[in-house]
């Protein structure tokens, strides 16, 4: 089974690249961007480059630094200043019409990084997106997957059918910078694939704080450094401090609250 999940993601991977033009990867060092990195940089070598944003001293930029080290690419750094982030803050709000808190945090990462993606003359970023949402990343997951298989499959549509929405938005952002973001694994082909695998390949209990087990396996099989093949979930948002940062925005604010407000009760 894994043999097969990793030639799948190989595939979805190449699907995406359509030049010989570099192109980069949103970088965290956790598991999934360190596998999508790793098998990217095996395929196209020197066309890689490793893109990470946050606030200075932020979890993400730590860690992706020292993953990308043993990793041995290319890769770029971008240190988020707070005045800068108070006005793309301000225009993600204003520009999203969702009132979803995670989204906007989301948007306001991949106006970073596709900012800091053409900055180093690459049009097209990858992300890792859907293997959380496919392979039980989620902590949600531990707490339905004593409800069986049906209540398991039925949250894992809605997370999949909420990422591609969060694309959608994401795109509205990266555009200004004639940036493409594309999901390897949130094709109809991998989703199809990927839903198929058994649920204990990827989560074992109720007690299961690592799960994904399955894209570990792979990971450490293809040489992903350990540190980061089993490194526990955790979102970008929080890694980065784009959440921190965002609820003193939300909480000195008035009109930023408001705004938000106005979007939750339309």
């Amino acid at each position: 089974m894994s043999i097969d999940l990793t030639w799948k993601i190989i595939d979805s991977i190449k699907n995406c690249i359509l030049t010989n033009e570099n192109f980069g990867i949103a970088f965290s060092g956790g598991i999934d961007s360190s596998l999508l990195a790793k098998i990217s940089n095996d395929i196209y070598k020197k066309n890689v480059i490793l893109l990470s944003i946050g606030f200075p001293c932020s979890h993400d930029l730590e860690f992706s630094r020292r993953i990308a080290r043993e990793l041995n690419m290319k890769h770029i750094t971008y240190e988020i200043q707070n005045e800068e982030f108070s006005d793309i803050a301000r225009k993600v709000i204003d520009n999203l019409e969702c009132n979803n808190i995670s989204h906007i945090e989301n948007c306001i990462a991949f106006y970073f990084i596709s900012f800091l993606s053409i900055l180093n003359n690459c049009k097209l970023v990858l992300t890792a997106n859907g293997f959380d949402e496919l392979f039980c990343g989620y902590d949600r997951y531990r707490q339905i997957i004593s409800h069986g298989q049906k209540e398991i499959q039925s949250f894992m549509e809605q997370r999949i059918a909420n990422e591609l929405t969060l694309v959608n938005e994401i795109n509205k952002f990266s555009a200004e910078f004639n940036v493409q973001i594309k999901q390897p694994f949130l094709t109809k082909k991998f989703i199809d694939f990927a839903m198929k695998i058994p649920v204990e390949k990827k989560i074992l209990g109720p007690e299961d704080k690592l799960r994904k087990h399955i894209l570990r396996e792979i990971a450490i099989s293809l040489n992903v450094p350990v540190e980061s093949a089993m490194k526990p979930k955790k979102a970008l948002q929080y890694g980065t401090l784009i959440h921190k940062n965002l609820n003193k925005i939300i909480n000195t604010d008035k009109d930023i609250k408001t705004k938000l407000l106005t979007k939750i009760h339309h």
